[in-house]
């Protein structure tokens, strides 16, 4: 009886385990993180309107590897920059064939 019941205890623990992991995936599926476009990123970050991103005007994660995605060191970040920038969790963008 005793093992009937252990048994019985480790497969509802398993079908609980299941769902909860089941839920986390359904709700990353629903929420999915969107990148902001460079012109989002201008209208939120250009305080001096100049069409350009510098270190200062910048914050977050672009703020943080600002050197990282200035590959052409020119203290400004492009469209073109930002589009081969490695994403927060470090994956690059999909190439555009």
């Amino acid at each position: 009886m005793k093992s009937k019941l252990s048994t019985i205890r480790i497969v509802c623990i398993a079908i609980i385990a299941l769902f909860v992991s089941e839920m986390n995936a359904q709700s990353k599926k629903e929420r999915p993180e969107k990148r902001p476009t460079f012109s989002e990123l201008l209208e939120k970050m250009d305080a001096n309107e100049d069409g350009k991103l510098s270190k200062d005007e910048v914050e977050g994660p672009l703020k943080n590897n600002f050197s990282k995605i200035d590959t052409n060191e020119d203290g400004f970040i492009t469209k073109e920059e930002l589009e081969k920038a490695p994403k927060p969790d470090g994956k690059r963008p999909p190439k555009k064939d």
